[in-house]
């Protein structure tokens, strides 16, 4: 298995369960991103539900899914590279500086990004079959 990571690593794909090229990420969700999570979910939810659903996120532990399988169970398409979010979160990532797991919200018809959709889609763009860090949370019913 060691030896397959090594293999895939020096040919520029990623092992499984490891980093995107390169791609930093922090342990756990910024505080702010909930705040980010809110405002975007109170335009698809009233404000009560929008706030259960963070509650969701914010009791929900981080796990990893492939960039490409977020982007489908969400039913969206990764943004381009010349994105101005996009190109922020690259330009943090070539400093060095870890980026936030995202803030899915699963619906019964697939999922929502409630935060981190330039996040994934620069993931995708450097690997769309890399791992990015996430917290999965219920909407509200």
């Amino acid at each position: 298995m060691a030896k397959d990571d090594a293999k895939q690593a020096k040919e520029g794909m990623s092992p499984s369960g490891s980093e995107s090229l390169g791609l930093q990420w922090l342990d756990d969700v910024v505080a702010h991103d909930f705040d980010a999570a809110l405002a975007y979910l109170s335009l698809k939810f009233d404000e009560k539900q929008a706030a259960v659903a963070i509650g969701h996120l914010r009791k929900a532990e981080v796990t990893r899914r492939r960039a490409n399988d977020i982007l489908r169970a969400c039913s969206l398409a990764p943004l381009p590279l010349d994105d101005p979010g996009v190109r922020r979160d690259l330009l943090k990532a070539v400093s060095g500086k870890r980026l936030s797991p995202v803030l899915v919200v699963s619906t019964g018809r697939g999922g929502d990004i409630a935060d981190g959709y330039h996040r994934v889609s620069l993931a995708y763009h450097l690997d769309p079959f890399g791992d990015v860090p996430l917290r999965i949370g219920a909407a509200p019913d």
